[in-house]
């Protein structure tokens, strides 16, 4: 087995002539000294280069999901990178504006927007809030009936297309909770309803169809149906969602978000949409710009069978696995180009059995207790989705750029434990 494929290591990585790997002028093997592990290391001109690609493909429609990853150092590099942000709960929106983010660079989505979400948006003036289903409509129209502002918004649809990708992150077929079916004829109701109602000012339609999506047709195909759907309505904004997958494991691979904005704008054109594309990746942006250093506290080795190694993080800091089955590399941070010539299980801390980082990885057969081993393309829906199951503390989050690491995100401490238990 090869050494890990340099494509899924984060933009500026060098690996110095020992074999150890820096990121951004930093050395992942001092930053886990430093500042322990699990660590979550992110390139922030990986980032920031994502971030700029996107608004020189999309301009103004060009729109970071922040639920990948959202801190306000986060909201603050995509910000003054030119994107605005989705947020999709009450939360995200409050670490947005604490952010110092102007709440009208901020759209609003999610498909049970509480009273109270709908009161913090409009109470703050939101860009857009993108409405979801018809008990929705009913609450904007009393909030901004009660002196609210009243709100320019986006109305969901679903297309009706399969985005082939996990059942669990698709959301453009019809049998979907998210936004109002096309097919049925309820997304036209609902948009005809929202444009006649004197608390609500509908500016677009949207569409989201799914995510960690490779196959680009099925996008084209999403436009096809609401560009078609919209058209009648003459409206000025479009918005086609996120959802652009990335390689996590050597041997995949897609489109970058240059190829994959440019072929959108192409087809828009195609279908004479004269209305302003909006595009919301998040994976994209993120994924590869981060990695993740563990410490090996012990290894298991069932000749015939497999070898385990386990380390200081698990599920708590990256559910996907468990979740997806989404697979990962494997490496050591002190021997990039090291032959990886063992297979083993990378597992995690917790009581489960299912507790898995990478079910098939390998590592070089030099292993031993102490290593800081590492996962590429860590950066989205890792540190966001995680949790404190078996009470074990979240992660510390740094940017490095320029030789300099910042935490932006602190280790959690055991009396954090306790800030919200009232005993």
């Amino acid at each position: 087995m090869t050494a890990v494929p340099t494509s899924l290591l984060p933009d500026n990585t060098v690996v110095g002539s020992d074999g150890s790997l820096s990121v951004a002028g930093c050395s992942m093997l001092e930053l886990a000294r430093d500042h322990g592990t699990p660590l979550f290391v992110y390139d922030e001109a990986h980032v920031r280069a994502r971030a700029e690609e996107t608004v020189g493909v999309f301009g103004d429609g060009a729109v970071y999901a922040s639920k990948a990853f959202l801190c306000r150092a986060m909201a603050r590099l995509v910000h003054a990178a030119g994107m605005r942000i989705d947020v999709a709960t009450g939360g995200e929106l409050h670490v947005a504006l604490a952010a110092g983010v102007p709440a009208d660079r901020l759209i609003l989505h999610g498909n049970n927007k509480s009273p109270r979400e709908i009161e913090m948006a409009l109470g703050a003036e939101v860009g857009r809030i993108v409405i979801d289903n018809e008990e929705e409509i009913d609450r904007l129209e009393s909030a901004v009936r009660s002196g609210l502002a009243r709100p320019r918004v986006q109305v969901r649809v679903t297309p009706g297309v399969e985005a082939h990708t996990h059942e669990f992150v698709s959301t453009g077929q019809d049998d979907s909770k998210f936004g109002f079916t096309v097919s049925t004829g309820a997304a036209e109701h609902a948009v005809r309803r929202v444009a006649a109602s004197p608390q609500l000012d509908l500016v677009g339609i949207h569409a989201h169809i799914g995510s960690q999506v490779f196959r680009a047709r099925s996008y084209a195909e999403a436009l096809e149906v609401i560009a078609a759907f919209s058209e009648p309505f003459g409206l000025p904004e479009l918005t086609i969602g996120g959802g652009l997958g990335v390689p996590y494991v050597e041997g995949e691979a897609a489109p970058s978000i240059t190829e994959w904005g440019t072929s959108l704008r192409r087809k828009a054109d195609d279908l004479g949409v004269s209305a302003t594309l909006f595009a919301e990746p998040g994976r994209a942006i993120v994924a590869a710009a981060a990695i993740t250093l563990y410490t090996i506290g012990s290894i298991k080795r069932l000749p015939g069978i497999r070898t385990y190694v386990a380390v200081d993080g698990g599920m708590s800091d990256n559910p996907r696995p468990v979740l997806y089955g989404s697979g990962y590399e494997t490496f050591l941070p002190r021997a990039v180009g090291a032959d990886r010539t063992e297979p083993i299980r990378l597992v995690g801390k917790h009581c489960e059995s299912g507790d898995v980082l990478v079910r098939e990885g390998r590592l070089p057969a030099d292993v031993e207790v102490g290593d800081v081993v590492a996962t590429p393309v860590t950066g989205a829906y890792g540190h966001s989705m995680g949790s404190n199951y078996n009470k074990v503390l979240r992660p510390e989050v740094v940017f490095v750029e320029g030789g300099r690491a910042r935490t932006v995100v602190r280790r959690e401490t055991f009396d954090d434990l306790l800030l919200t238990d009232v005993g």
